[in-house]
């Protein structure tokens, strides 16, 4: 029954796959857990540095930093983009990327050069085509990202800025809902966006040791906790689809178990009941 071999031939096959995609679905939710509790640690500090940063582009200090100030003419953005280094974690970058391309499109459409910063693999790798000016590159960060590794290419996008070659700057990863919802977000970090919470006046502070050195030093720390937050959102969010895609394909390999041992069981039954006939008629012939 040469075509019974070929089916438990591919039902074994499958059956090797979900064990492998088994094992990665519970490597996943227990990455999951860390990566939760990495992201919910720091969004305290990343809401209450917002807020500061929200009240101070309000408030009407002896120095105005240029990270507060809207530009003129916008004629070239820059785009941080965060993504997995790694796939199989279902549509959650695709997703982030054409959500992405739309809002690039639009900026394109306006006469804006966009400008980008890839970390990640897969971002490296898709906008490597697109024809976009990648001004730098970081990959390989792992599922315990370390807070300095980002710092070099955060300043090259700041140094840009500084240099009037982008007149915007944003952040675009996917943000940690749930374990069933991750949402493609585009944030802008600078100029900053002053917080509007319904208050007739704004409080300014006292600056020591002057408004210009804390400034610069805040607002720069300011820029790369949200960059560190936005990855470490993403990482909750790799390793939530992760997991979910994981288990749909184990799911679905078990129902293509199930198709095959049936189309097996019946390839079977038809063999035998056909020898038995050839049985029966050659005994019925002598």
């Amino acid at each position: 029954m040469a075509a019974g071999k070929e089916i438990r031939t591919q039902i074994t096959s499958i059956k090797n796959t979900q064990k492998i995609t088994s094992a990665m679905e519970m490597v996943a939710a227990s990455k999951m857990k860390k990566a939760q509790d990495k992201m919910l640690s720091s969004r305290p500090y990343c809401d209450k540095i917002s807020t500061v940063i929200g009240h101070l582009a309000n408030a009407h200090s002896e120095f105005k930093h240029p990270y507060m100030e809207k530009k003129d003419e916008l004629k070239s953005i820059g785009i941080i983009i965060i993504s997995s280094d790694r796939g199989l974690c279902g549509g959650l970058n695709t997703n982030l990327f054409r959500s992405l391309l739309k809002t690039i499109f639009d900026y394109q459409n306006k006469s804006i050069e966009v400008s980008i910063c890839t970390i990640g693999k897969k971002a490296t790798s898709f906008f490597k085509k697109s024809g976009l000016n990648i001004k730098s590159v970081l990959t390989d960060l792992g599922d315990n990202p370390n807070y300095d590794d980002l710092l070099g290419t955060v300043k090259v996008m700041l140094d840009a800025y500084d240099k009037n070659e982008i007149q915007q700057l944003s952040i675009a990863y996917n943000k940690f809902e749930n374990t069933m919802t991750q949402n493609p977000t585009v944030t802008q970090l600078i100029p900053m966006i002053p917080v509007d919470d319904g208050l007739d006046y704004y409080w300014d502070y006292i600056y020591e040791p002057d408004a210009k050195e804390t400034l610069n030093a805040l607002l720069v720390r300011y820029i790369e906790a949200l960059v560190y937050q936005g990855i470490v959102e993403n990482i909750a969010s790799e390793q939530s689809s992760r997991m979910i895609a994981m288990k749909s394909a184990t799911d679905n390999a078990g129902d293509m178990i199930k198709e095959l041992e049936l189309v097996y069981n019946k390839a079977r039954q038809a063999a035998i009941t056909q020898e038995i006939s050839e049985i029966v008629s050659g005994a019925a012939a002598v």
